[in-house]
């Protein structure tokens, strides 16, 4: 599988956003800290939720690996449930307390496109502010949900950079630029990513 480009926007704020979006009358939504998380919950939840945005470096870790990243002191992982079924996941990297990123975000497809994105975003945006940072960011590519640039810079995220690279697919993702690779053809100019 040949390596796909994408370009990646560095995203941050320097205070607290003064609006939160509001959480939705229905469904019924719980937001958690997961402690102790199991490898293999956060394995499910980040193949759930990034598998068809090309996330693969946590898809290449090996568990002893993985298990270190995300229960290292200052990571922080939350789950957004939905009617009792997780729906998708923030995690928090407050190592640098001065210094907050927001190291991954983002819904299952089958929980997109109900008007949760805002108010979860928020929530885990409200997490880091709540730790007295100087400094919150975030990064996403043009791999990511197409929605997923203007939804940080609606919530008072601001492009400090972008950079050129590429990713290397596992092979099994369902992406546009991973399917026309794989079948040897050019996107059509009206497909997205």
């Amino acid at each position: 599988m040949l390596p796909i480009p994408t370009t990646v926007t560095f995203l941050q704020m320097f205070e607290r956003p003064e609006r939160r979006a509001q959480m939705p009358s229905r469904p019924r939504l719980m937001l958690t800290r997961a402690e102790n998380l199991p490898v293999q919950f956060y394995r499910y939840l980040y193949e759930s939720v990034g598998k068809p945005w090309v996330w693969v470096t946590r898809r290449r870790m090996r568990d002893e690996d993985l298990a270190h990243a995300i229960h290292r002191p200052g990571i922080e992982v939350y789950v957004l449930y939905v009617e009792g079924s997780p729906a998708g996941y923030a995690e928090i990297d407050a190592r640098n307390s001065q210094n907050i990123e927001l190291s991954y975000f983002g819904l299952t497809p089958d929980f997109t496109g109900m008007g949760l994105g805002a108010f979860f975003l928020g929530e885990a945006i409200a997490i880091a502010w709540d730790k007295g940072p100087r400094r919150v960011h975030v990064q996403t590519c043009t791999l990511d949900h197409p929605r997923a640039l203007p939804l940080y810079q609606r919530m008072g995220f601001v492009p400090f950079s972008q950079v050129e690279t590429t990713v290397n697919p596992i092979g099994d993702e369902p992406h546009p630029l991973v399917e026309a690779q794989r079948r040897r053809q050019p996107l059509h100019s009206g497909e997205s990513h």
